[in-house]
């Protein structure tokens, strides 16, 4: 392995839910934002940090994979779910953080009676995670016609665009005011250390990240 490069890291975290279990882990492991970060009003999405080698960038979770994978960021923090959405071959997953848990489920209207997948061989899923939707249906024998959403899946069934969903469900009250249940669970979820493969290989600094980071989970579980 090289030495430590002259070169800024880039640090991506996601924009939601997982960000606010996120930040005490980072700052444990040495990833602290500057000030600028925390102030609501601020627009910025790249921040320095308290190191002089290494930066912040905020994006959307599904950019976290993208950035980190194509090696625009050499690390980041993002739910398994996007993981296994991308199944990027450049990306790799060292440590389970054991935050940000839920689960991506199939949801379908209270009102639906005998819900059994296995009872059709095409439907329609309205959801974020198309690749994961359709490899799941295809084990239970279903073609899955997905409709790609980006938000707002809970109305997809009142509007008539779909019958049932596939999204991350936390503690079921979002399904519920839309009149939805939850009926099979896809896979449960938490946030993980990503780290691009080359620059795990290349860049000592990196490897040092996840050293820090799988210390901390080990000790959380000890």
């Amino acid at each position: 392995m090289s030495g430590t490069s002259t070169s800024q890291l880039t640090f991506a975290v996601p924009k939601g839910r997982i960000l606010d279990e996120a930040l005490p882990v980072m700052a444990r492991a040495g990833v602290v934002p500057e000030s600028g970060f925390h102030d609501k009003a601020n627009r910025a999405l790249s921040f320095a940090t308290d190191r002089g080698d290494m930066r912040i960038i905020r994006v959307r979770a599904f950019d976290v994979a993208t950035f980190v994978a194509f090696g625009a960021a050499q690390a980041g923090i993002v739910g398994s779910d996007v993981i296994e959405e991308f199944d990027y071959s450049e990306l790799y997953a060292p440590v389970d953080l054991d935050i940000g848990h839920c689960r991506l489920s199939v949801a379908v209207p209270q009102d639906e009676s005998g819900y059994a997948p296995g009872h059709a061989s095409h439907l329609r899923i309205a959801t974020k995670y198309p690749n994961i939707t359709s490899r799941w249906f295809e084990r239970q024998g279903i073609q899955a016609e997905c409709v790609k959403l980006n938000g707002a899946m809970e109305l997809a069934p009142s509007l008539g665009l779909s019958r049932r969903i596939v999204d991350l469900v936390s503690t079921g009250r979002t399904l519920k005011e839309n009149g939805l249940v939850e009926a099979d669970v896809i896979m449960p979820v938490s946030a993980r250390l990503i780290v691009n493969r080359a620059a795990l290989k290349t860049d000592a600094r990196v490897a040092d990240l996840v050293e820090r980071f799988r210390a901390l989970a080990s000790a959380e579980a000890a």
